[in-house]
């Protein structure tokens, strides 16, 4: 079965789509502290604009942080404590998996056009980027990267990607759960149709101490195969990724079909639910950020 190519470096990098992505925050409810001064608020106290509290003052403390209006009142000294902002790593995870290149136009097209919205959101906010591929093993494609001047070096490491093996999602991130990573925002982007199913990708994920954004690549025909043009009698499935399988297409195999992937998604929507994940289904037939702006505008915060 031919595969489809993913879109170039000119097409990814369209000025029009990135001026865009400025709407866009990537923005956790606390980062993990120990990282560079920058945007995402942490529990950490110390250098920073936003007041967080009152603390007594010690010998040591800064004597320009005192507030001395509460001392002329009480007679006793006390300082000024600020909200320390700091990066989030941000381990963005791209399935480059070989069904994610067949149809047309495939749906590694919409994902890479995800990937480069949501690291340009996230390096516009000064934030640390690492981007990584994952089929049958995950490839480090491209670590800590930041400032907004990264966002080509993105574009550039999408465009140099090719089909790869077969989906293994649960063992590439048992890979990154055993890496010593700092806490942050882990993004899968993926079909999420695996081998080996989905309860093993769920476990793996599980097993991840990171924040969870998982972001569902679909088509409509997904969830209604009737969609498909000559879906009727005799024909051959393929996935681009096996040896294409002969059925009878029958209303009593769609059904059968139908109830199969609902009970799919119904599991990823219960894992995002009990995880506290955010789950964003992408439509690889609509434009991507007018599906992306609802869940992820100025001001707002995941999970």
């Amino acid at each position: 079965m031919s595969l489809s190519a993913a879109p170039g470096f000119d097409e990814l990098f369209d000025p029009a789509f990135l001026e865009r992505v400025n709407a866009l925050t990537l923005r956790i409810a606390v980062a993990q502290k120990g990282g560079r001064l920058a945007d995402q608020r942490t529990a950490a106290r110390g250098q920073g604009s936003d007041f967080a509290d009152f603390k007594p003052y010690v010998a040591g403390d800064d004597l320009r942080a005192i507030d001395w209006n509460i001392y002329r009142r009480l007679g006793k000294a006390f300082v000024r404590v600020f909200e320390e902002r700091q990066d989030l790593p941000v381990y963005i995870l791209l399935d480059v998996s070989r069904s994610m290149f067949v149809e047309s136009p495939p749906r590694i097209g919409a994902a890479m056009r995800t990937v480069l919205a949501l690291a340009a959101a996230a390096l516009g906010q000064h934030d640390a980027v690492s981007l990584m591929t994952v089929s049958d093993d995950m490839g480090a494609a491209m670590r800590n990267v930041s400032g907004k001047g990264g966002i080509a070096r993105v574009a550039r490491v999408l465009a140099d990607q090719v089909a790869a093996g077969r989906t293994a999602l649960a063992g590439a991130l048992g890979k990154l759960a055993s890496m010593r990573l700092r806490r942050g925002l882990v993004v899968l982007v993926s079909d999420f149709f695996d081998d080996d199913g989905l309860d093993g990708v769920l476990g793996a994920l599980d097993l991840l101490p990171h924040r969870l954004l998982l972001v569902q690549m679909i088509r409509a025909s997904d969830a209604e195969p009737t969609l498909l043009p000559d879906l009727d009698g005799d024909v051959v499935i393929e996935d681009g990724e096996h040896d294409g399988s002969g059925v009878t297409v029958t209303p009593e195999l769609i059904e059968r079909y139908r109830m199969v992937y609902r009970a799919f998604t119904d599991s990823l929507d219960a894992f995002a639910r009990r995880r506290g994940a955010t789950l964003i289904r992408m439509d690889a037939d609509r434009d991507v950020l007018d599906q992306l702006m609802p869940v992820l505008t100025a001001g707002s915060v995941l999970p």
